[in-house]
């Protein structure tokens, strides 16, 4: 999903090059583990050398093996261990081998940020640049993976990566970065940490001056563009849209289009066999609720990969559609997102006031007026003012919105 909301500069950590030592107790199979030294406590703990770079890959194989990482410190004799928050946060590298050790992180500390900066962008290639629209859809949507294995691009669901398309504007200078929401877990659709994937929607429109039909330069790029070729990226941005650790929150999606983006993320996370197999402590336990709107059936992004999660996990995740070409509200007018959401509020309404639930709203800004309007109605059932109880959840970091 393009995102023109989201802004951010990067630039690549000047830590790739540094070494770290694990302390790590419990390995099931001590042989497995590479980049080993001797050293052995007689407390069993056992000590490995790592990179910058394969942090994220060794924290996931010591916990596959069963092994518990009990600190972190940079390579030096004289260096103080960093404390530990769970095996997949990302510690960031300390400036001297003589630092204190890390205080508490603040909340999301540990996700990566603009790793890369507009003018040192990491090129990627073109892996694949599949159709997502079924026979009789509106438009042109693609789901586009890259290749990032050479470089240290890491991110998170929810954050957004940019795109710089090659060529120059009318003024003779570089193109602006659009910035997209990321499709794909950490791990990449492959599952092998070497992927990033974008859902993206050909912009085409009528020049309300000349009349003429205009295409997006961005998006047209990378609807075009073929296995092997080279893509600009930076980024990742934004922490708005994380989803929660709690694996047992409940979690409320409603998106209209490309906003479908981090959504597949999340659920991916949650459901899918080799993401949960990467992901030993993380099982997800909680509701997930998605709440899609689209023009026609056709237009159902990943509609097979939604029906078969709602199949295998009816107890954990509820699907809902607004078709608003083909299905009628209450009204016998078009139904859309909002009206879904006014025939479930109270149910919503419900679910919100439980401290494990977050809200996610992604895709067309003007479905946000609807949305609380059916929200206003259920909320004061209960003598709730909803103005006031979005406010405190927003503080609460339970409502998160990225909208266009």
């Amino acid at each position: 999903m393009y995102n023109p909301s989201l802004s951010g500069s990067a630039g690549n950590s000047a830590a790739n090059n540094r070494l770290f030592i694990y302390e790590v107790i419990g390995l099931s199979n001590r042989q497995s583990a590479d980049s080993v030294n001797g050293n052995v406590r007689r407390s069993g703990s056992e000590f490995i050398t790592v990179p910058y770079q394969r942090m994220n890959q060794e924290m996931r194989r010591i916990a596959n093996l069963g092994g518990k990482i009990l600190s972190i410190r940079p390579f030096g004799a004289n260096s103080q261990p960093m404390a530990i928050e769970s095996s997949e946060s990302v510690p960031q590298a300390q400036p001297q081998a003589t630092a204190a050790p890390a205080a508490t992180p603040k909340k999301h500390a540990d996700v990566p940020v603009n790793i890369y900066r507009p003018n040192a962008p990491f090129v990627g290639k073109c892996v694949s640049n599949d159709g997502l629209l079924a026979e009789g859809g509106i438009g042109m949507v693609q789901h586009v993976k890259f290749d990032i294995s050479t470089g240290d691009l890491r991110y998170f669901e929810g954050q957004s990566i940019g795109i710089i398309p090659p060529g120059k504007d009318n003024k003779g200078k570089n193109h602006k970065i659009r910035l997209y929401s990321i499709a794909s877990t950490r791990h990449g659709d492959n599952v092998d940490d070497k992927t990033v994937s974008l859902c993206v929607r050909k912009l085409e429109y009528k020049d309300e001056k000349t009349g003429q039909e205009v295409e997006g330069v961005c998006s047209t790029f990378l609807c075009n563009i073929k296995p092997g070729d080279d893509v600009q990226i930076t980024g990742p941005t934004g922490k708005e849209m994380l989803l929660p650790e709690d694996p047992d929150a409940n979690v409320i999606m409603m998106a209209t289009g490309t906003g479908i983006a981090p959504f597949r993320a999340y659920l991916w996370r949650m459901f899918k066999d080799n993401e949960r197999h990467a992901n030993p402590d993380y099982r997800f336990n909680g509701l997930a609720w998605l709440v899609f709107g689209v023009a026609t059936t056709p237009n159902i992004l990943y509609k097979g990969e939604l029906e078969e999660i709602q199949e295998r996990y009816p107890d954990n995740f509820k699907l809902t559609y607004a078709v608003s070409r083909e299905q009628k509200n209450a009204e016998g007018g078009k139904m859309y997102i909002q009206d879904r959401i006014a025939e479930n509020a109270d149910q919503l309404w419900s679910l919100i006031q439980q401290e494990k639930t977050h809200v996610y709203i992604c895709g067309l800004k003007g479905m946000e007026t609807g949305i609380d309007a059916a929200l206003t109605t259920a909320a004061i059932k209960s003598d709730v003012k909803w103005a006031e109880y979005r406010s405190q959840m927003k503080r609460a970091g339970r409502w998160h919105v990225e909208t266009y």
